[in-house]
């Protein structure tokens, strides 16, 4: 009886297989050739279980013939790295302070440990990832966002060739968030923002803002699955999206301004997260972009919310 029951459970799990890998063929189809940049927080790196999960759909992204291109973040490594060096960290209206110390070691973390170790676990599971940072040929060019926050930068410019010619080669790039001047200084670049402006240089389809809340709340509470740019500023302007979600909505506005077909904003803690937004048809999380945009395969039937 016992081993009756585990075959017909095996079964059951094999037909809902069979179901999820057939529906997932249109949107294959769809994404065929196109670049998703995915931007990874620093608690989706420090999760190792996580981690390779999340490398090998990368992988399967890649055997698909999409072309991922991860930007990550960092900060609990920085911040506990600091700490055991014993540099302590000051903040102004919520943000780190960045001063030429505090740069040197955020680019230790982010270009060094961390970046390797997402490397390190894509090609893991068979992929071919490539490390570099946003100093590499010159990929993110920044001006200094606030002379308060110091050695902070704000993208002005995307030398987007290097990746293009990574991409072109098979491999995966992993971009740590850093910036060069204009007089070669170094620069810390918000995750989200380098993402949004690497998104942007490269015209990406989609950009894949993976955070630790289940995406968009409406006024009612409810996660919204799709927002127009329209929609989502007056949900700002309203004090509906607020705090923490802000910065993220608006780097999801200025990458559709600047040519990105959509971003989501979505749960990295799901397991699988991308693969369930790029290849059935809910999808997860909140799709961001143009008004005029045939919304991917969730919403085809349907209009954006306005």
């Amino acid at each position: 009886m016992q081993d009756h029951n585990k075959s017909g459970l095996r079964g059951r799990n094999s037909r809902a297989a069979a179901r999820l890998l057939s529906e997932a063929l249109p949107h294959i189809r769809r994404y065929d050739g196109a670049t998703i940049v995915i931007k990874l927080g620093g608690f989706a790196v420090a999760d190792d279980h996580g981690l390779v999960s999340l490398a090998r759909d990368v992988v399967l992204m890649r055997q698909c013939n999409l072309n991922p291109v991860i930007v990550h973040g960092g900060g609990p490594m920085i911040n506990s790295t600091l700490e055991r060096l014993g540099i302590q960290s000051k903040f102004q209206a919520g943000k780190r302070i960045s001063d030429r110390e505090t740069v040197d070691v955020v680019e230790m973390v982010l270009s060094g440990s961390v970046n390797k170790k997402i490397v390190q676990a894509i090609n893991g599971q068979g992929g071919r990832a490539v490390g570099i940072s946003g100093k590499d040929a010159d990929l993110i060019v920044c001006r200094q966002a606030d002379p308060e926050l110091g050695m902070v930068g704000h993208p002005v410019g995307i030398n987007s060739r290097l990746v293009t010619t990574l991409v072109e080669g098979g491999y995966i790039p992993v971009i740590a968030p850093l910036g060069t001047g204009k007089n070669g200084e170094t620069f810390n670049v918000n995750g989200d923002t380098a993402a949004g402006a690497v998104a942007a240089g490269l015209q990406a389809d989609r950009l894949l803002l993976m955070t630790d809340v289940a995406g968009v709340k409406g006024r009612d509470g409810e996660i919204l699955p799709y927002l127009s740019p329209q929609a989502a500023q007056e949900l700002i302007d309203d004090g509906i999206i607020n705090g923490g979600m802000i910065p993220k909505t608006r780097t999801a506005l200025d990458s559709v301004s600047e040519g990105v077909r959509a971003v989501v904003i979505m749960d990295g803690r799901i397991p699988n997260a991308c693969l369930l937004e790029l290849f059935t048809d809910e999808g997860i999380g909140t799709l961001i972009g143009r008004k005029s945009l045939r919304w991917n395969m969730r919403s085809l039937s349907g209009s954006a919310s306005s």
